[in-house]
């Protein structure tokens, strides 16, 4: 009947936290359809300087190694000249990270090929990879939040560029965003994950996924009122990945068990099968 259904379940704060459960408060939300990316972080290929040795020579002094950040007129290296037998010096024309060095002490080295390569960090390229059933949803100017997995919020940006031919081993074509790197949290080399928006719909009053149990049959939201949690009928609208809409049962503002959520539901048939008795 209906009467055992409305006393809810009393747990105190202590419990509730002991078991994990996690209060959120029932609100607007944006529901958004988006999409799952991967990637991998790229310096900026239009802010990255090779630089080569003038004349062919011996590395005598090594002054920056990888990782090092330089600013435009630093001395990278000291060549000692094969032909006049004087040093020179090899600088930075870019101040930037040191991200590539192809050159050792007692060294030969020519113009054939860069010694050092430095890039300006301060933007990075994410190239992420699009399979070809998903090609048609993804567009220039699209949404991009993506995880630097450092604990940290997630970076906002844009897909500016789409390859326009795949790569036949993988199936996948390129789409690449151009991030603002600050702090340097998006190191080359890295590999990262991007959810795409698709589309964003703002609703009036949205839980956590994780806060829907089923009982008898029924959808419901465990409300927290006082000390106790009482079981509401609840009825949804659309969803996300994360969130779903409360058309009809729980209001703005009300406190309710999000994650976890289940032990309430298991407190509740204890309950009930105590009074039975």
């Amino acid at each position: 009947g209906k009467e055992e259904h409305a006393e809810g379940v009393k747990l105190t704060d202590a419990k509730i936290a002991a078991a994990g459960i996690e209060l959120a408060k029932a609100g607007p939300g944006v529901l958004r359809d988006s999409l799952l990316l991967n990637g991998i972080v790229q310096p900026n290929q239009e802010s990255l300087l090779q630089v080569t040795p003038r004349f062919p020579g011996i590395v005598r002094d090594v002054r920056k190694r990888i990782g090092d950040r330089v600013e435009k007129g630093d001395v990278l290296a000291i060549v000692e000249s094969n032909q006049s037998l004087t040093p020179y010096e090899l600088k930075a024309s870019l101040a930037g990270t040191v991200i590539d060095r192809q050159t050792t002490l007692g060294e030969f080295v020519s113009e054939q090929k860069p010694a050092f390569v430095i890039a300006d960090l301060s933007t990075v390229w994410v190239d992420f990879s699009v399979y070809r059933r998903d090609l048609k949803r993804v567009n220039i100017g699209d949404q991009v939040l993506i995880d630097p997995a450092d604990g940290g919020q997630p970076i906002e940006s844009k897909i500016s560029y789409l390859s326009p031919v795949g790569s036949s081993e993988t199936q996948s074509a390129l789409a690449r965003a151009i991030v603002p790197n600050s702090g340097l949290r998006l190191r080359p080399g890295l590999f990262i994950t991007g959810r795409l928006t698709l589309s964003a719909k703002k609703v009036n009053v949205a839980v956590k996924s994780s806060a829907l149990q089923t009982v008898e049959n029924r959808t419901v939201v465990f409300v927290r009122d006082g000390e106790k949690f009482e079981p509401r009928d609840v009825e949804t609208g659309d969803r996300d990945q994360e969130i779903v809409e409360v058309t009809f049962g729980v209001v703005d503002g009300e406190m309710y068990a999000a994650k976890n959520s289940f032990v309430v539901k298991a407190e509740m048939a204890k309950g009930t099968a105590e009074h039975a008795h």
